[in-house]
């Protein structure tokens, strides 16, 4: 497993819109996103901050279902 990299808010939400998230809205520094797959959406938001902590893109990945390696290919 690779370690988490020290990624901004923006970018996170770019590689999570390759994956399939849409942007559904945006108040203040939290961004909100959803992923319709059959029978369900995943719903999570990621903070638009200059680095992301390692706690919180963990956080941010398990609610995505990916792990490191996926979300790196995606950046």
């Amino acid at each position: 497993m690779t370690r988490f990299p020290l990624v901004s808010g923006r970018e996170v939400v770019r590689a999570l819109r390759r994956d399939g998230f849409v942007v559904v809205r945006q108040k203040g520094s939290h961004i909100r996103l959803e992923k319709y797959l059959p029978g369900e959406t995943l719903r999570l938001t990621v903070p638009a901050h200059r680095e992301i902590v390692p706690g919180t893109l963990k956080s941010i990945l398990n609610a995505a279902r990916l792990s490191v390696d996926e979300f790196m290919e995606l950046l």
